[in-house]
């Protein structure tokens, strides 16, 4: 049987020596001065946010995150927004680049769009992890709704069951491509009439909530909590044209 260690700090400074990890999956950790030394094996992969990562002693952040950007031109439009004009053309770019890839899922059958690859959000769990995003970092954090959080939205893994129910989201729920997508398409468009009454002021206004109760409680600005929105945009879509092209491979 498996070993499942959650919420836990009891590997925390552990040494493993001598050991095989073979087939070892650490998700939603902090990894921070994580080294593995002398080791040896195939088909190693790391994805997560690292501020530096070395590789038999080269230092290849830099290499990575050049290429991803290269491969991902929206990550650059949403770190590097500045005004609102930037902030737009941005949102233009989400749009654009869901279009085309919903054209493609849609050409799928619908049982692949609700496939998981290596334990990934399937593409309609990714549709409704983004509209949570969208909903906590404005509808609840911008925006100030009654009620921001649609029920279908699923939050960022690892998040306690609790505080999921308290939200008002129904974890357990499942729903069709098109059912996702109506509730992102409704979310989408009050981002859209935003950003293109976007002004200087209120980016850089300070919010009266926070995203949910489970987020820290610090200061959020109008500016910071878009760019969360516009990244998270571009790093799920990543994900899931990735996961679409392992299967389309696969016949799916």
């Amino acid at each position: 049987m498996t070993a499942e260690y959650t919420g836990t700090d009891e590997l925390r400074g552990a040494r493993i020596h001598l050991s095989d990890l073979t087939g070892l999956e650490i998700r939603d950790c902090q990894v921070g001065g994580l080294k593995i030394v002398d080791c040896y094996g195939g088909a190693v992969s790391l994805a997560g946010d690292f501020t530096r990562v070395v590789v038999n002693d080269v230092d290849v952040t830099a290499y990575v995150e050049a290429t991803l950007d290269e491969q991902n031109p929206v990550r650059v439009l949403a770190r590097e927004a500045r005004s609102p004009a930037d902030y737009r053309a941005a949102w233009d770019a989400v749009e654009a680049m869901w279009d085309a890839t919903l054209a493609r899922a849609r050409a799928m059958p619908e049982a692949a769009l609700h496939e998981q690859v290596d334990g990934e959000y399937s593409f309609v769990e990714t549709q409704r992890h983004l509209l949570f995003a969208s909903d906590a970092w404005l509808g609840s954090a911008v925006f100030e709704e009654d009620a921001p959080y649609h029920p279908l939205g699923i939050p960022a893994g690892g998040t306690p069951r609790e505080a999921v129910l308290d939200l008002g989201l129904l974890p357990d729920a499942t729903s069709t491509l098109d059912e996702a997508l109506a509730a992102r398409a409704a979310r989408m468009a009050t981002v859209r009439r935003f950003v293109d009454e976007l002004t200087e002021t209120e980016l850089d206004r300070v919010c009266g909530r926070k995203p949910a109760d489970m987020y820290p409680d610090k200061e959020y600005v109008v500016r910071r909590c878009l760019t969360v929105v516009l990244t998270e945009e571009a790093e799920h879509h990543r994900y899931a044209t990735r996961d679409l092209d392992v299967l389309s491979s696969a016949g799916r």
